[in-house]
């Protein structure tokens, strides 16, 4: 599983003009899945980023969980993040994984952060979605379950 995580003050997910998903400050959590993910990797994933210190204490440092804020999540499907682009202009996908698979890890995966204590929100699987957030700091991370 791969997972690009942007630190926001507010993020919100439409699917045909109607928002699906809305959260205030949180973590925007953009998930790829790839046939060989298993929801071992998703429960180490969704622990990590329910722990992940990326938001700021009293000094300013980067020292808080999005559960010491009180923050939530709104996670998006992103198969685009298992494109690969080496060789010519347009990317493959080969490498995402079924939409049967990448739909029951997905929600599974939202499922796993409810567990930790956050309040989540989701776009729609499959949908072409407009995503509109307000990334705070800049902070973004890239996380793969293959490097945890």
């Amino acid at each position: 599983m791969r997972t690009l995580i942007q630190r926001v003050s507010h993020a919100s997910v439409k699917v045909d003009g109607e928002v699906t998903g809305k959260i205030e400050q949180g973590v925007l959590v953009l998930l790829g899945v790839t046939d060989s993910d298993t929801e071992a990797q998703a429960q180490k994933l969704a622990t990590k980023i329910s722990k992940l210190r990326i938001f700021n204490d009293d000094e300013g440092k980067m020292n808080k969980s999005v559960k010491d804020v009180g923050g939530a999540a709104l996670v998006v499907s992103q198969f685009t993040l298992y494109a690969d682009a080496r060789k010519g202009n347009r990317p493959s996908y080969i490498h995402a994984a079924h939409p049967d698979h990448a739909t029951k890890l997905y929600e599974h995966f939202s499922e796993l952060l409810r567990q930790e204590g956050l309040e989540v929100s989701n776009g729609v699987f499959g949908a072409n979605m407009d995503v509109e957030l307000l990334n705070q700091g800049p902070v973004t991370i890239w996380l793969d379950t293959d490097e945890l």
